[in-house]
């Protein structure tokens, strides 16, 4: 890492079919090297290591997380029509919150499907001073890494938290998880499926049988 600080940016829960979408920005100096040894990109950590490490992150480094429930990303799809659009809207709002907190002259963002443009263009003016990049693999920088673990930890405990409310346990992913949305339209109706899953997954349909 270089000596000046930089905002990573990253999100969880965009393939997931129960859950939120959880999109996280962290700003990591060489002030915060020593406190996050062993920090790495989200994928390569178990869940409880990811939570273990966000608890760290949280009082060490400015962050934002945002965390669109499913209710309001049911919505916001809904309008915007297009997942790129609303992960730019949401990486643009989480950079310039922790830009307002820690000003910071570049900002890396994992590279997306529509590439990193449209959440330059999204950003307010203290993100438009910052130098963007926006790369394949961007998990490997410690800011980016950091980030990506705050999102999922975020995401854990929210997918949790609706698991409790329903009582039934929603898995994670979008592979098996037609039989648990199945069970929670039989136990609580389908009008119940919106408030825990994002409903343009094809699953969304399957599930419903329709």
């Amino acid at each position: 890492m270089s000596n000046e600080g930089r905002v990573g940016v990253d999100e969880s829960g965009k393939g997931d079919f129960f859950g939120p979408l959880v999109i996280a920005a962290c700003y990591v100096g060489p002030e915060h090297l020593a406190e996050l040894d062993g920090v790495k990109d989200s994928k390569k950590l178990t869940d409880a290591q990811a939570i273990k490490f966000a608890a760290i992150i949280k009082r060490t480094c400015p962050h934002k997380v945002l965390t669109v429930m499913p209710p309001k990303y049911n919505e916001l799809y809904a309008k915007i029509g297009n997942l790129n659009k609303l992960l730019a809207w949401g990486h643009a709002q989480a950079i310039e919150e922790v830009l307002m907190q820690q000003p910071a002259k570049t900002v890396i963002s994992d590279q997306f499907q529509a590439g990193g443009h449209i959440v330059k263009s999204k950003l307010k003016e203290l993100g438009r001073q910052a130098e963007f990049i926006s790369r394949v693999r961007a998990e490997a920088d410690l800011a980016v890494a950091a980030a990506s673990i705050l999102a999922r930890a975020e995401f854990l405990w929210r997918l949790k938290q609706l698991s409790e409310e329903m009582g039934i346990e929603l898995p994670k992913g979008a592979t098996n998880v037609i039989p648990t949305g199945k069970r929670l339209v039989a136990s609580h109706g389908p009008d119940a499926l919106a408030k825990v899953a994002k409903m343009h997954f094809k699953t969304a349909k399957e599930v419903l049988g329709g």
